[in-house]
């Protein structure tokens, strides 16, 4: 039984939209500090939702959470400490644009708590940053990294995206040697997908951008494994890597079936046996939040749901899918059942089988979705 818990903290405003961005998201602000003001409120009617667990992290993600000025994350913390049992040493991680941290910005973040930031610099080229419309250029990123550590933030995770349209082999492999030459303890690498309500989206729709097509997209991904492995990062999650003891907590929390609450717009929550969202809806949630009344849908999680979300989860992670831990707490034999497709994923080289687990290969990374969606359960 876990007893440690997660907090998540859903900020939705930005600057500026980045093309490619589906998350909710507002550029008008006019009403932050309210908003802010509500998901602190939020926070003390959710205060029994993890029933007394302790929280050994708590993820500031958004949006751009690096906007919030000091007395708006202080009115967050103080109801989180207020209402909560936080463990001694957690994990609190802010998410931030370069160009939102300025020496002062750093200070104040690290005073109230922060300890870890996950820094969005997506590329290190400034035609590709115009590209995806973020407002920072290359050289902001390499300079926001150094006053990070002049400040002694010493948990830093870098985002980069790669499978860009008009981005070659010889930029990517460029962008993976400055992040390396940085040194961050962590490293998270997407792949640009191309959501249909996003700017990208209608680009596509319209034919005026067309996606990388999946050959290269995977070639680009296994450039990405060999030379960031290659360097000394640990490749623990599909899309994230880390020197040793640097995996990102609040993360593997998620793929460990660990409860965590969401609070804010658009925010996910989890309790074990069921899911809930909050309404992905400025105006809605505050008009909630006013009448002390939290906007979420809540979907209570079957035996099916629970067996396929762990093996989801599972296989995306280094430690891979426990197969005795599905038969103790789901009472399901993944090996038998799926016997002859398992045993075709081993001998192509896509999984391998150590120890009643399965773990997927570095071909088999290229395939993670498709291969956990093949062995999902159905119970109907």
């Amino acid at each position: 039984m876990h007893f440690m818990a997660g907090i998540y903290i859903h900020i939705p405003f930005c600057k500026q939209a980045c093309y490619y961005c589906d998350f909710h998201f507002s550029t008008n602000q006019a009403q932050r500090e309210e908003l802010i003001n509500l998901i602190s409120s939020e926070l003390v009617l959710q205060k029994d939702y993890l029933q007394g667990e302790r929280i050994e992290t708590i993820y500031f993600g958004g949006g751009t959470p690096s906007l919030l000025s000091r007395k708006e994350l202080d009115l967050i913390f103080n109801s989180i400490y207020k209402h909560y049992s936080v463990t001694p040493l957690p994990e609190i991680t802010l998410e931030a644009n370069p160009d939102d941290l300025s020496k002062e910005k750093i200070i104040t973040l690290k005073d109230s708590g922060i300890n870890r930031i996950s820094l969005g610099i997506q590329s290190f080229d400034d035609r590709v940053l115009k590209f995806l419309n973020r407002a920072h250029s290359g050289n902001d990123a390499l300079i926001c990294v150094d006053l990070l550590r002049d400040q002694g933030i010493d948990n830093l995770s870098i985002d980069l995206i790669h499978s860009i349209p008009g981005q070659d082999e010889h930029q990517l492999i460029q962008n993976l040697e400055k992040v390396i030459a940085l040194a961050p303890q962590h490293i998270s690498v997407y792949s640009l997908t191309i959501e249909e309500k996003t700017v990208f989206g209608k680009w596509a729709a319209r034919g005026q951008l067309k996606s990388v097509d999946e050959n290269y997209s995977a070639a680009q991904f296994e450039m990405v494994m060999d030379t960031l492995t290659g360097s000394g990062f640990h490749h623990y999650e599909i899309s994230n890597f880390c020197l040793p003891g640097f995996a990102s907590r609040h993360n593997s929390s998620y793929w460990q079936q660990k409860k965590y609450l969401g609070v804010g717009p658009s925010a996910h929550s989890f309790d074990g046996d069921s899911r809930q969202f909050n309404v992905s809806n400025n105006h809605l949630y505050m008009k909630s939040l006013h009448e002390s009344k939290i906007p979420f849908e809540k979907e209570i999680l079957t035996r099916e749901n629970k067996i396929n979300e762990y093996i989801f989860t599972a296989l995306r992670t280094s430690h891979g899918c426990d197969l005795l831990y599905l038969k103790s707490h789901y009472d399901y034999d993944l090996k038998k059942i799926n016997a002859e497709y398992t045993q075709s994923l081993i001998s192509e080289g896509y999984v391998a089988f150590y120890d009643e687990t399965l773990i997927l290969t570095r071909k088999g990374k290229l395939l993670a979705d498709k291969i956990s969606a093949d062995l999902f359960a159905s119970l109907e």
